[in-house]
């Protein structure tokens, strides 16, 4: 399962942020910078509003959503790079994540210190980002020193890394992550066994009061953080929470949430916008299956075939794969059965070329 780990300075909310993301009080939340030293792990339910018409439709009791694990991780400080603070713990958690969801403070509270003295969100962005950036040139020095020794014994993966190393040495120094270098298909799989901490995805999370979640963009902190995620660092985006409301919702049943929610003037919570757009941040989608048996969401990065899907249900349907029967979620929920989208014709037989896509409802046929 892939991960992304919750990064950021220290009390800018993450802690509170991962137990509303998990529905737990598992991570610690306090007033006090590295209140979190080991990091916590949750698996979170991506939020589907497909699987209850699917339900209805395969009239069976048993949902399974599709899910993702998110890792808190110990607040970083400047200096990190070189084992400030938690500064070497916390580089290492984040180079095992796939992506990173960046939590920047957003909000004014004269009760919660903030670890630099006042509230200046892309100050604090680019706080982490140097840190990334100077740890990943370290790193680059380091692999180099082994890749040419490598390389004049005629290994090829070391002359690759090598060729890339060079590029990427100078575009870090000018304080550029690794993700916003211009790359073609063949450097891909050599930046990834790279393996820089510059070069994961990013999301923006911006923390903001309660009294801002009706309107965020009358916020500053959060005007500027969208326009520095649009111009700088490759970022995926921005996505609003209130980690201090969402960690009320914990204790609320979905009704209670979903009147709270409206009394504050929005619709849906931040937490299950942070989810999804995570989900898409890993480039992750789901296909279906549905069956009285029950409705599951299916976890595949985009791109991946028809076999290749069919194996993250069990490996014996990948090396077994003879078809996917195929009907997209919308042709499906329009016929109103899967007896009436058969008699449509919008089921569809697919060969191992067939590239899934998300909404796909499936049924393969393998041999045993």
């Amino acid at each position: 399962m892939l991960q992304a780990g919750i990064v950021g300075l220290p009390n800018v909310g993450k802690s509170t942020l991962f137990n509303a993301l998990t529905r737990t009080r598992k991570a610690e939340s306090a007033n006090y910078p590295f209140c979190t030293i080991d990091p916590n792990v949750g698996v979170v339910q991506v939020p589907d509003t497909r699987l209850e018409p699917l339900q209805e439709i395969a009239k069976t009791d048993n949902v399974i959503p599709a899910a993702i694990e998110f890792v808190d991780i110990a607040g970083l400080v400047e200096g990190a790079s070189k084992g400030e603070g938690l500064g070497n713990k916390f580089l290492a958690n984040i180079r095992e994540v796939d992506a990173i969801v960046h939590v920047v403070r957003c909000f004014v509270d004269d009760d919660i210190i903030h670890n630099m003295g006042s509230i200046d969100p892309l100050r604090d962005i680019e706080v982490i980002n140097t840190e990334l950036i100077l740890a990943d040139m370290s790193s680059l020095e380091s692999q180099k020193e082994k890749a040419v020794k490598k390389a004049r014994g005629g290994d090829k993966a070391a002359s690759e890394n090598i060729a890339l190393i060079d590029r990427l040495i100078p575009h870090l120094d000018s304080n550029k992550p690794a993700i916003t270098l211009d790359i073609n298909e063949d450097d891909k799989p050599v930046l990834k066994r790279l393996c820089l901490l510059s070069a994961k995805p990013v999301l923006y999370a911006c923390n903001v009061a309660e009294e801002d979640l009706a309107n965020p963009l009358k916020n500053e902190f959060v005007s500027q953080v969208e326009h520095y995620a649009k111009e700088h660092h490759g970022a995926a985006g921005t996505c609003i929470i209130s980690a201090s409301v969402e960690s009320e919702l914990i204790d609320f049943d979905t009704t209670e949430a979903t009147e709270y929610l409206e009394s504050l003037g929005v619709n849906d919570s931040g937490v299950s916008l942070l989810i999804r757009a995570t989900y898409e941040l890993l480039g992750l989608a789901s296909y279906f299956t549905a069956g009285v048996q029950e409705v599951r969401a299916w976890t595949f990065k985009k791109g991946m075939k028809a076999p290749e899907c069919a194996g993250v249900i069990h490996t014996d349907f990948q090396s077994g794969f003879i078809k996917a029967e195929i009907v997209s979620y919308t042709d499906l929920t329009a016929a109103g059965s899967i007896a009436g989208a058969r008699e449509a014709g919008k089921y569809r037989l697919e060969g191992k070329d067939y590239e899934f896509k998300d909404g796909d409802v499936a049924l393969f046929r393998f041999n045993n």
